[in-house]
């Protein structure tokens, strides 16, 4: 096949292509695309392929690496085109698969139960008790249907015969199932209709299977273990996904996972275990959990038994034993990932399942093996060598990549040492094509492998119709890993003829079991809402000052500036936005400092307080939706320090962001209590800074200009409505402090506030409305006529103790609601 797209897509001599067969022709079900290819101009492929691109940086698609800490979370590289794989095809991978986590499952059951195949000498016990996953604590751990492996990853790579191997299994904590979700949601609508003419089979499906599933086994914990508590008719068991955190290196895909399933996601302190049972810490008080999606190693569990765990939900491992708590998976199941087991999983397939392995596993050996030992010594040159233990990690060592003297050295380290060992044969990987618009226009080959899933459901295991393919940066790459900057692909399965359409089961929720309130809120979602209002309401802040203070700078001569300039200028001191050096300075050094401020994150301004928004929004990710993620997404740091001709349309740029992450919370969001505390965070950080605002202007001299006051507080538009002229003190104040259908003023922030804190009160008690109340009174009993005025003294006092009770409820709501008590705060439950 000979086009223009295809002239730097060479063939695949000596291994598997995806797309052509060994003469060059092209393989039936890639027929489609090549042909969609070449009816598609390259500027229109191009403008596909930034589609994606900005999809994924909007969305905010992220892969951490560990490596990089401190640094922003690298963006994830998703390429346009997919790996297509027919049905006839797809099948013998599905029931490879799913035999597989069958068998790894019953593996698992036998090493933590009766060990019968220790005892038959199926398995050295070496490998079991030699390896640091074999956690003896979790030994006898009841196991509800019988299964410890919830969730099952395979790491499979095409041999040059076309044949699918499996590379590693993944049984700890797998991950990609959310990219691959992430993946098929962004490309879809880049191919529409490519994708119903190669009849490509939808993903949710297995998300409502592995939902489903879950809610399944949650009912079964729930009347089952030492401390049972049936749910009442279609009430649900309370399933949570447990994070290590922000800084995880897939921490956006846990995040997106328990968006998608509806599913708190939480860490490890926001949980605890109260006489074997495991309960989130909400502020309405402790909740039984009934199932753990864990996402958090085995080692980092629990740090009262599990060796190792610095960290962790202290007492996991009991209440799991107990039976009172579900965790999927298991604990103790990365022993499974070893390496060394799959040489045995031939044999112990015929032994547990009497069937034979479906799908092999590459070449491996396990040095500790005197015989495997001296195989590998002497075929070296084409091995690549491994650690056989996770306690022993090291980088893959190619073989064909040494010296004789290396070489020398590698075989003597593995005589000295060799149960810590596993080699394996070097696969090279099929070569899959990605469109690229250098040198020019056109199809490129890359290594690709694919990553499949499958999740355990009552009537057994079933298999994602996709996965996660990952590609590699050309053809010679042997290891293909998100951590050394790998990239991803969208995977099309195609349906048989004639398949029906997945149906779900449909629910039966009655009338009892509605739910208007959000009763998974954890205390520490709760007080990163209240800070997010915060942090938001703050960059609006510095971003109107900085647009204030950049208008005098650049439209107002020196001369005509006045006391309204020195009180806009000590703002901008108070914010750490410039520094307190007296007012002598040259326009020049305040441009300066004010563009730093807008620009670097080092020091006070925009720039830092939009990576604190960012900071905090990252810990709250599954909270909002993703048109909000996309707004957060735009308001992209400006990086470079922008030139003076910039910085008002940057400015104007970043405030209309910040008003539609606004829109969303006051349109996008239920007034549930989540909501209340993101309000009551952004009402008080508005009025800490309006009272700051106008306590500056009331002792400036009286005739200074207030067309500042008004654009600083978002209010000239309504003020010049309502009088139709220059801005004078009296309706300014009034506009400022009394008039309660402003967003702006002080008198909106107290009443908001004050309402938001009695729907808290009526389910948690009073908290803090009586530090507010009384001022609110005091400020709306001034009198116009005699009162509003600037000189009066009582003003500036009155928003100063305004400023402080703001900051004394703010404390309150910390103590009360944050700095979680136990014993104050255990809801129903007896002790």
């Amino acid at each position: 096949m000979s086009t223009p797209f295809l002239a730097h897509y060479p063939a695949a001599p000596t291994g598997f292509d995806e797309m052509f067969d060994p003469l060059g022709h092209p393989r039936a079900h890639w027929r489609a695309l090549l042909d969609n290819l070449q009816q598609e101009a390259p500027e229109a492929m191009r403008q596909r392929r930034e589609t994606v691109r900005r999809q994924v940086r909007e969305n905010g698609v992220s892969y951490n690496v560990l490596a990089d800490a401190g640094r922003k979370p690298r963006s994830w590289d998703l390429n346009l085109l997919p790996l297509i794989l027919p049905h006839e095809e797809w099948r013998g991978i599905e029931a490879g698969v799913t035999q597989r986590a069958t068998l790894l499952n019953t593996i698992l059951g036998d090493i933590y139960g009766k060990q019968e195949m220790l005892h038959e000498g199926l398995l050295p016990p070496a490998l079991v008790h030699g390896h640091g996953g074999f956690l003896r604590p979790c030994h006898g751990l009841r196991h509800i249907d019988g299964v410890a492996l919830h969730f099952y990853a395979a790491d499979l790579a095409r041999g040059p015969d076309g044949c699918w191997w499996v590379l590693a299994d993944r049984t700890q904590a797998p991950s990609g199932a959310g990219y691959a979700l992430e993946n098929r949601a962004i490309i879809a609508p880049a191919f529409p209709e490519l994708l119903r003419e190669l009849k490509v089979r939808p993903l949710g499906g297995f998300f409502r299977s592995m939902h489903d599933s879950l809610v399944h086994w949650g009912r079964l914990c729930a009347a089952q273990g030492d401390a049972p508590a049936p749910l009442r008719g279609g009430e649900m068991p309370r399933i949570v996904l447990l994070t290590p955190g922000p800084r995880s290196e897939s921490y956006y895909e846990q995040a997106y996972l328990a968006r998608h399933l509806g599913l708190p996601l939480v860490e490890c302190g926001d949980l605890t275990v109260r006489d074997g049972v495991v309960y989130l810490k909400t502020l309405a008080g402790l909740q039984r959990v009934h199932v753990i999606v864990r996402r958090v190693d085995d080692d980092c569990c629990d740090p009262l038994e599990l060796p190792d765990a610095a960290f962790g939900v202290p007492g996991l491992t009991q209440a799991a034993r107990r039976g009172n708590v579900l965790v999927a998976n298991g604990l103790g199941s990365g022993l499974l990932e070893s390496g060394a087991l799959l040489g045995y999983l031939p044999g112990l397939s015929e032994r547990l399942l009497g069937e034979p392995l479906k799908m092999p596993s590459v070449a491996t050996w396990w040095c500790g093996e005197p015989a495997a030992l001296e195989n590998v010594v002497a075929g070296l040159d084409r091995l690549v060598i491994k650690p056989a233990f996770p306690q022993r990690p090291q980088e893959p060592v190619f073989g064909q990549d040494l010296d004789a003297g290396a070489r020398a050295a590698l075989a003597a380290q593995l005589r000295a040492r060799p149960e810590h060992y596993i080699a394996q044969e070097v696969v090279r990987l099929s070569q899959s094509p990605e469109w690229c618009d250098s040198p020019e226009p056109g199809l490129q080959p890359r290594a690709v492998a694919l990553r499949v899933f499958a999740c355990a459901t009552p009537n057994g295991y079933v298999v994602m119709p996709g996965g996660l393919t990952r590609i590699g940066s050309g053809l010679d790459a042997r290891v293909l890993t998100m951590q050394m900057g790998g990239a991803s692909k969208d995977t099309w399965v195609q349906a048989r003829a004639g398949a029906e359409a997945h149906r779900a089961q449909q629910s039966r929720v009655t009338a009892r079991d509605l739910v208007r309130e959000d009763s998974n809120l954890s205390s520490r979602t709760a007080e990163n809402l209240l800070w997010f209002g915060r942090h938001a309401e703050r960059c609006e802040n510095v971003c109107r000052l900085l647009r204030v203070a950049f208008g005098f700078l650049l439209n107002v001569p020196v001369e005509q500036r006045g006391a309204d300039w020195w009180t806009v200028e000590s703002l901008c001191i108070g914010l750490g936005l410039i520094d307190a050096q007296g007012q002598s300075r040259l326009d020049a050094e305040l441009e300066s400092a004010l563009l730093t401020a807008m620009s670097s994150p080092v020091v006070p301004g925009l720039a830092r307080q939009r990576q604190e928004l960012h900071r905090i929004a990252a810990q709250l990710h599954e909270r909002f939706s993703v048109d909000n993620w996309r707004a957060l997404n735009r308001m992209a740091s400006p990086g470079a320090r922008p030139a003076q001709s910039e910085v008002m349309a940057i400015l104007d740029d970043a405030t209309a962001s910040l008003m539609t992450l606004t829109g969303f919370a006051l349109d996008g969001m239920t007034r549930d209590l989540g909501w209340r505390f993101m309000t009551i965070g952004r009402r008080l950080e508005r009025l800490q800074f309006q009272s700051v605002v106008l306590q500056r202007a009331l002792v400036m001299e009286a005739n200074g200009s207030l067309d500042w006051l008004l654009e600083l507080s978002d209010s000239i538009v309504t003020y010049r409505a309502r009088y139709r002229a220059q801005p004078e003190w009296l309706p300014t104040l009034d506009l400022l402090l009394l008039d309660t259908t402003n967003p702006r003023s002080i008198a909106f922030q107290l009443r908001g506030i004050l309402m938001s804190l009695d729907d808290i009160a009526q389910a948690h008690g009073a908290c803090g409305a009586e530090l507010l109340a009384p001022l609110q009174e005091e400020l709306l009993a001034l009198d116009p006529d005699t009162e509003l005025r600037h000189g009066n003294a009582a003003l500036p006092a009155l928003l100063e103790r305004i400023g402080r009770a703001s900051a004394a409820l703010s404390e309150r709501i910390g103590v009360q609601f944050f700095s979680y008590s136990d014993q104050a705060r255990q809801g129903n439950r007896s002790t």
